[in-house]
């Protein structure tokens, strides 16, 4: 923190408009995005953003499984949260529930030929959104700048991922 002559901190210094204004949209933005895309993949495909998140990191994940835990955090989940979604997406055979070989406490969730199938097809729906509502708003933007301002914020400490959804390899 700056400090002034005399050793004390600098009284706490106003956002500029500009960065005010910046702060307020990305505020707005993290409340209707995740919604506005909900909506889109509920009504075109009767999936939920984050059944499609689930079915989508399965399939970005070394052979189609993850520990339960870990996908729970790759969706932003509660582990009681992710239990009831998995459960839902096991009894529609979208995954399976098998116990870890190492850690027999533990589930993997496991990515079903079904599972692939579904995400295949919701995933024009869900592009479609994506362009729509983010995309096509980023024109003459530097990308790659936005990625990673985006990813410090979001506190990942990590590159942003180069793979791209339409990416879905058959298994």
């Amino acid at each position: 923190m700056p400090v002034t002559p005399s050793g004390l901190p600098d009284p706490v210094v106003p956002l500029s408009p500009q960065q005010e204004a910046v702060m307020r949209a990305l505020g707005r933005l993290m409340l209707v995005m995740p919604r506005v895309l909900d909506a889109d993949l509920q009504q075109e495909q009767r999936m939920s953003l984050s059944e499609y998140s689930v079915l989508r990191h399965l399939s970005e994940s070394a052979h189609g499984a993850m520990r339960m835990n870990e996908l729970a955090a790759a969706c932003d989940m509660s582990m009681s949260g992710m239990t009831r979604l998995a459960a839902k997406l096991e009894a529609q055979g979208y995954l399976k529930r098998i116990r870890c070989e190492r850690d027999a406490r533990g589930l993997n969730a496991v990515l079903t030929d079904s599972g692939l199938e579904r995400l295949r097809q919701a995933w024009p729906t869900h592009l479609a959104s994506a362009r729509r509502h983010i995309v096509d708003h980023l024109e003459g933007l530097d990308l790659d700048r936005l990625a990673t301002a985006l990813e410090a914020m979001a506190g990942g400490g990590c590159p942003p991922c180069q793979s791209s959804p339409h990416d879905i390899s058959p298994r």
